[in-house]
């Protein structure tokens, strides 16, 4: 397994949003474990789910690619952001 896959867990997984607008909306219900981000994204997505996280204080970690963070959520194209909910 790479390093990045073992951030999460299949337990995770069941629990994880994907997509900007979801992302933030998670992250300001305060329903968040993990915030992750692509390091490829879009510098305006950057900023936003940054400042979101950091004003909740979530957790932050980032991910090489967004093909490689759509791959760790399971799906076939690449995720700017994603989040693990509380559960």
């Amino acid at each position: 397994t790479n390093g990045g896959n073992s951030m999460i867990t299949d337990a995770d997984k069941q629990h994880m949003t994907v997509g900007l607008k979801q992302t933030l909306r998670a992250i300001e219900n305060g329903n968040v474990n993990k915030v992750f981000l692509a390091e490829d994204c879009d510098s305006s997505i950057r900023v936003s789910v940054e400042t979101a996280a950091s004003n909740a204080n979530a957790s932050m970690f980032y991910v090489k690619t967004m093909r490689e963070l759509g791959r760790m959520c399971g799906i076939e194209v690449g995720a700017s952001c994603a989040v693990i909910e509380n559960y």
